[in-house]
């Protein structure tokens, strides 16, 4: 059980995917969670500890006007924006696990894409007023953000498939 004060609790963040089905907001939460329990910053050598700053889900389902149609409800191909505090730590070397996790629990019900960015990333996209990043992350729907939401507990950190 969480405690009250969690802000990363399973029910705030699939109220963030609040227009979406149940299953669908449950399947979003959990890969949200796979991701925060199964990233490996100690894979890579970084002058600095490994962070995950932001966890953005993009595309059709991050829309409030997502409707259900057949294939959908069936079939869910999820795109995540994973924003990391270091370039380093978008190495597949740290994110083997979360795939590995991904793939074998939630594998024959969706698919799943990721796509890493830095910190770094994201201010040179500001600069440059790249839209393409931009515009995908002011329309994401952000599901945790490290200054607003609670580490996970130690408990789903180790035990990622609970």
């Amino acid at each position: 059980m969480n405690p009250p004060n969690d802000v990363y609790a399973r029910e705030v963040v699939m109220a963030r995917v609040g227009h979406l089905i149940r299953r669908k907001q449950q399947e979003v939460e959990r890969i949200t969670r796979i991701l925060r329990a199964c990233f490996d910053p100690t894979r890579v050598q970084a002058p600095e500890p490994g962070e995950i700053r932001r966890i953005i889900l993009i595309g059709p389902y991050a829309r409030k006007n997502w409707y259900e149609d057949d294939d959908a409800i069936n079939f869910s191909d999820y795109e995540f924006w994973i924003v990391v505090n270091h370039p380093l730590f978008k190495e597949a070397e740290s994110w083997t696990r979360a795939r590995d996790v991904i793939g074998s629990e939630l594998g024959n019900r969706c698919a799943v894409g990721l796509e890493f960015y830095s910190k770094a990333d994201i201010r040179v996209a500001k600069v440059e007023r790249d839209t393409f990043i931009l515009d995908r992350i002011e329309a994401g729907i952000t599901l945790c953000r490290a200054s607003r939401d609670a580490p996970l507990p130690t408990r789903q950190r180790k035990g990622a498939r609970s």
